[in-house]
């Protein structure tokens, strides 16, 4: 496969790190638990580059800050890996050294896709930083125009579910479309009190195992899903014997998200997808992203962006992703006031509209 043009792009671009330090973020989220992030911060040449770690569990981020005396909002010092992150290097031969780093000095992440989401939280890093020394952004680099964001809300019904919170939103933001997460305690009462028509995609997480939102594969309950919402996306079904059936000539309207880190696992779907959910720190790699993406232009396969309770820069980052490549879809990446755990009063409106002027990894 040749290079594909996102990494082609940065790959060759001069960086130069001085230090490292971190900050430590923490909030509740409409979900029900306290997302906790921690932003990496690279700096050089008087430039200031950031990425967001989204490793999930609390502990992998508390380790970053083992001194219990240390404030976790001041950068950090002593890092296990600092020293083998600071240097001269184009992103390229930054990017390979970290493939000899160890980013949990302090033992192994709480799940294995910790790895992934600190690599990229680095990379990410890296390639602000790379495009503020070279006194450039994302879309200048790639001569792309900066084009408004579309999204869609994401949010759970609660427990027991109601449509309550997805109604306030919709009066609130004119045109919003909405990502909803299906359980197997929905009725037809409650769908019937949802904005149907708004539902651009329903996420089964019939991938997941052994996490609080875990679903079962049910034939019947998939079956009810497809019916009840005829023109949503339906994402992350889990394939099976029993449930195969079910989707047999509605392949056109099912996306996948929990498996997708490269083009090996998108090849390794139970049929080639028309869609795509894109988490950048699924990927890890700038490399593996941008051939993912590559992958599927080449295919007119439609790519939406994901987001994971992003508290800083990786939001911004995952907006300027969009900006660049699907700027249309029904993406996941509304602003962080749609995670309140109280719908706001005032929420921003979709399209979101790019700065005048960027720097670096920003939209």
């Amino acid at each position: 496969m040749s290079t594909p043009t996102l990494y082609r792009a940065i790959a060759d671009l001069p960086l130069t790190v001085e230090s490292v330090g971190l900050r430590r973020r923490a909030r509740d989220t409409s979900s029900g638990f306290e997302r906790v992030s921690t932003t990496f911060r690279l700096r050089g040449d008087g430039e200031l580059g950031r990425g967001e770690d989204v490793t999930y569990d609390a502990p992998d981020h508390d380790a970053l800050f083992a001194d219990p005396e240390r404030d976790p909002r001041t950068p950090a010092d002593g890092l296990g890996f600092e020293a083998a992150l600071v240097g001269e290097w184009t992103f390229r031969e930054f990017s390979e050294r970290l493939d000899d780093v160890d980013l949990f000095p302090a033992g192994e992440p709480e799940r294995k896709t910790g790895h992934a989401y600190r690599r990229w939280a680095v990379e990410s890093a890296a390639t602000d930083l790379a495009l503020r020394q070279a006194d450039t952004d994302l879309l200048g680099l790639l001569d792309r125009e900066r084009e408004p964001v579309s999204f869609a809300a994401s949010t759970r019904l609660g427990d027991p579910p109601s449509a309550d919170r997805v109604t306030e939103i919709a009066e609130r933001v004119p045109g919003i479309g909405f990502k909803l997460d299906p359980t197997d305690d929905w009725t037809d009462e409650v769908v019937g009190a949802l904005p149907t028509e708004r539902v651009r995609v329903l996420d089964l997480k019939g991938l997941y195992e052994g996490t609080e939102v875990d679903q079962e594969p049910d034939a019947e309950f998939y079956d009810w899903v497809l019916s009840s919402f005829p023109d949503a996306v339906i994402e992350d079904p889990a394939i099976t014997d029993e449930t195969r059936h079910v989707f047999e000539g509605e392949e056109h309207r099912v996306s996948w998200d929990y498996p997708i880190d490269g083009v090996e696992s998108v090849e390794a779907l139970p049929w080639e997808p028309a869609w795509l959910n894109v988490k950048p720190s699924r990927f890890g790699t700038l490399e593996a992203l941008s051939e993912t993406i590559e992958w599927a232009r080449e295919r007119d396969v439609t790519l939406y962006g994901g987001g994971q309770f992003e508290l800083g820069v990786g939001r911004d980052q995952l907006h300027a992703l969009a900006s660049a490549f699907y700027p249309d879809a029904p993406n996941d990446v509304a602003p962080g006031a749609f995670n309140d755990p109280a719908v706001p009063d005032r929420l921003p409106a979709t399209p979101l509209a790019p700065s005048a002027a960027p720097r670096g990894f920003e939209f």
